[in-house]
């Protein structure tokens, strides 16, 4: 299964007037478990449809391999589809699903067919349910026909929209592993939609973060959450914890900002400048220390709730302008933590303390009016 190189470039989606997609470029490399993540009506799944071929662009191209396959019906594109329904046919066997796209394929014999289908229910470890029918199926099992049924075409490209959507907690969690390890062998370029963060995170070799249908961060996983660009980002992906600063302008890098009256050093991205106005942290970078500490990026506060979460612990501190800092301390046995109203110390280490880079509203209500 070679290739599947994707170019997505100025790709474009209105529906009457409404832009739901708008003038996105992408590049996904062959091989890629690659994610279009964000919440619902940021035009992911349009981006999905239209790499599939059932929803035409209303401008841009879409190359695969360096081919513009956007006027090309999905038939005659190398390109599958993993739809969140699965489609499963319930009259037949899970054999005959497999297999059922097959049956256009002249170029193929039957004892060829038959041992690609085998192939494909070995790789989703479903061989000895071959002669089940889907409602004889748990839901994880459903879903391994549909990728089989998928996989078995051989595609360079499978798409797969929300396919854990329809699945338990506890399901999705042991699949989500499962998914990424099949990709891994099969080594087909895998574009998944999701709206749910850990998804992505755990699976993805990259991801874009999608809003009012632009790619608002591209990166890895660790990339994007360690190092969110906007305050929707940070917000959307994972726990944030948001603090209103002021900021200057100078150079990207560690920088002095001011929070009320307290001065931290924080990692300040390139251009921004006044209206920059937000810094964040995620909870598992706070440290909660004992009260009366001093020192750089060291705030007083009070622990409002503590909650036990097993391996770790969740506490909730507010400082001294009412803000409240969520910290995460792991459970280790050698000491408790602090009790709710106990006064302690809130480090917010410099290289885990961000400031956003300001939105394009942000930085017209802080530019000089004429």
């Amino acid at each position: 299964m070679p290739g599947g190189a994707i170019s997505i470039l100025g790709l474009r989606k209105d529906y009457d007037g409404v832009t739901a997609v708008d003038g996105i470029d992408l590049e996904i490399g062959a091989g890629e478990f690659f994610t279009l993540l964000g919440p619902s009506g940021c035009g992911k799944t349009t981006t999905l449809r239209m790499l599939g071929g059932f929803e035409q662009p209303t401008g841009g191209q879409i190359l695969l391999d360096g081919v513009d396959v956007a006027p090309k019906p999905p038939h005659k594109r190398p390109v599958n589809t993993v739809f969140q329904s699965y489609a499963l046919f319930p009259h037949l066997d899970v054999q005959k699903n497999v297999a059922y796209g097959l049956r256009w394929r002249k170029d193929l014999d039957g004892a060829t067919r038959d041992a690609r289908v085998a192939k494909a229910l070995e790789l989703v470890r479903l061989a000895d349910y071959a002669q089940r029918r889907p409602h004889q199926l748990s839901g994880g099992q459903q879903q391994r026909v549909a990728l089989a049924r998928a996989l078995v075409l051989e595609p360079s490209v499978l798409l797969l929209d929300e396919p854990l959507g329809a699945l338990d907690a506890k399901l999705r969690h042991s699949l989500r592993a499962e998914l990424s390890a099949l990709q891994r062998e099969v080594g087909i370029t895998f574009v998944f939609v999701t709206h749910d963060q850990e998804e992505a995170l755990e699976m993805s070799t990259r991801l874009a973060v999608m809003e009012r249908g632009r790619v608002v961060q591209l990166g890895t996983p660790q990339e994007v959450y360690r190092e969110p660009s906007t305050e929707f980002v940070a917000d959307f992906l994972g726990v944030a914890n948001l603090l209103d600063v002021a900021c200057t302008p100078g150079d990207a890098g560690t920088r002095t900002v001011q929070y009320g009256e307290f001065t931290l050093q924080a990692q300040v991205p390139a251009g921004a400048g006044p209206a920059a106005r937000r810094a964040v942290i995620r909870p598992e970078c706070v440290e909660v220390q004992e009260a009366g500490l001093t020192g750089s990026n060291r705030i007083p506060g009070m622990v409002d709730r503590q909650v036990f979460l097993g391996s770790t612990t969740q506490l909730a501190v507010r400082l001294p302008h009412g803000d409240v800092l969520q910290s995460l301390v792991t459970n280790t046995g050698r000491g408790a933590s602090p009790a709710s109203g106990e006064p302690v110390t809130v480090h917010l280490p410099p290289e885990s303390l961000r400031v956003l880079a300001a939105s394009e509203s942000s930085e017209a209500a802080a530019a000089p009016q004429p």
